[in-house]
């Protein structure tokens, strides 16, 4: 078995550019999800077009085969992205103590000046 070459940095704080890096991260999954509902897309279609717009019984066949080739393309691309996303919630929790982000957190306005009557 090899070695985690990342060993080296658990427990060291994390900076900017790692949280950019961990950013850079979730946009790569989310696009990854967009790819795989996107070929899922075209398999539909291919599929329903096969059926709608062909009499012949194996056309008819190789839609049903499209079709439920598309169902299985989503799921796999929405097990990945969940699974992904699970990998850096732990990662984060690991070297932050918590999962979400820390740049996520929500302000609220400040106000410089109180309002006088």
């Amino acid at each position: 078995m090899f070695p985690n070459p990342y060993e080296r940095f658990r427990g060291q704080k994390l900076t900017l550019n790692d949280f950019l890096a961990i950013d850079r991260t979730e946009l790569a999954n989310e696009r990854t999800l967009l790819a795989y509902g996107r070929t899922a897309i075209a398999l539909l279609i291919t599929g329903g077009s096969a059926i709608k717009f062909f009499d012949a019984p194996l056309i008819s066949a190789a839609g049903v085969v499209f079709i439920l080739a598309a169902i299985v393309v989503a799921l796999m691309g929405w097990r990945r992205y969940v699974a992904m996303r699970r990998r850096v919630a732990a990662a984060l929790e690991r070297q932050t103590g918590e999962s979400t982000h820390p740049l996520e957190e929500k302000t609220e306005p400040q106000h410089d000046h109180e309002e006088q009557e």
